[in-house]
């Protein structure tokens, strides 16, 4: 298996409000202007950098995501996948629950808090907001058909979450994770990943992992009204995801993008642990009907190179192709608790990029 080799880093410089996230960085898209979009899972808004010189991103901007649709709550929405299809910026939320974290202060206190699964209502989204000239909007003109609009929207809420948790309720491998509910990085249903292709979305699963085998969940969207989506149907007999099981060597998928058609897939642990994190390029996703099984013997599968590996730092959480050097595109990845040597200042830290040999 090819080593990673790593071409350069990026300088991402914050401004002062960015102090609570610039260590939590989960999710990264480079739109068509040029400007770098970050989001993190510990807050409720997106973060646009620009260029600013070789290799520099600034002029950093926050952007209340509440600005451009409605959030039903005040949490966070634990932002993990975003990318940019078609003239929108898309962003999806982990849409798990989670365990009350302990406090170390009064042992059974903690084991009580152990007992306790919270369920946040912004973690269920999943969204679109347009963009141009690097600015996102409510609704701007189609740029080829003014007559129409392209509106901020995100899928349709539900008492108990949204379309799509509702649908995997009662199926047959999934349904038992969001009935229990099983808390996220405890092999519980979890996104991770987002892959956008028009209204063809792709979700990657950090978990669950079933028998070592990772789920990326394909569904297709379409307006039901002005700023909600609904699910379309896609699969057989009616069903409105597909389930693409993949050989990930036990791992769970922490995020997608795109490559041509290929699918760059980033794997890693589903637990809170620390292990090796593996890039893997997947080919024909799209074209495929119904569920399907994917191992690494026939070639649609293979593993790239395994990211540079430290113990409880350096977690890659966000990836987007980059053009580097030759201006052929590279892998940039940025990471949730980073080493202290990614830490130029307070405010400014810097993400990787790796050469993707395909």
């Amino acid at each position: 298996m090819p080593e990673s080799f790593l071409l350069g880093r990026l300088l991402l410089q914050f401004n002062s409000e960015a102090a609570d996230i610039i260590t939590d960085l989960s999710a990264v898209a480079l739109t068509p202007d040029g400007n770098l979009w970050v989001g993190s899972d510990e807050t409720t808004s997106l973060e646009r950098l620009s260029p600013v010189g070789h290799h520099i991103f600034g002029k950093h901007q926050r952007l209340a995501i509440a600005d451009f649709i409605d959030l039903p709550g005040k949490c966070e929405i634990d932002i993990e996948g975003m990318d940019f299809s078609s003239d929108y910026l898309w962003l999806v939320g982990s849409h798990s629950t989670k365990r009350k974290k302990t406090k170390g202060k009064d042992p059974d206190k903690d084991i009580e808090k152990l007992t306790q699964i919270e369920t946040e209502v912004n973690r269920y989204l999943l969204a679109r907001i347009p963009v141009k000239n690097g600015t996102l909007c409510k609704s701007i003109s189609h740029p080829e058909n003014p007559k129409n609009k392209l509106k901020a929207g995100y899928l349709q809420r539900t008492k108990t979450g949204n379309l799509l948790t509702d649908a995997l309720k009662d199926d047959s491998h999934l349904g038992l994770y969001l009935s229990a509910p099983i808390p996220s990085k405890e092999n519980g249903f979890d996104i991770e990943g987002l892959a956008v292709r028009g209204n063809r979305i792709l979700l990657g699963l950090r978990g669950p992992v079933l028998g070592g085998w990772a789920i990326i969940l394909e569904i297709e969207v379409e307006e039901a009204e002005p700023g909600v989506l609904r699910l379309k149907e896609i699969g057989k007999k009616g069903k409105l995801y597909n389930k693409h099981f993949v050989d990930l060597n036990g791992l769970g998928v922490r995020e997608l993008c795109w490559k041509g058609e290929d699918l760059i897939v980033l794997a890693g642990p589903t637990m809170t642990v620390s292990g090796a994190m593996r890039v893997f390029r997947l080919k024909g996703i799209l074209g495929r009907s119904g569920d399907s099984l994917t191992g690494q013997d026939g070639g649609d599968l293979k593993v790239l190179f395994d990211l540079p590996f430290k113990v409880g730092t350096d977690n890659a959480e966000g990836l987007s192709l980059f053009p580097y050097l030759d201006g052929q595109n590279s892998l940039l990845v940025v990471y949730d608790s980073p080493d202290a040597g990614r830490m130029v200042e307070k405010t400014a830290i810097l993400a990787d990029v790796f050469r993707l040999g395909l």
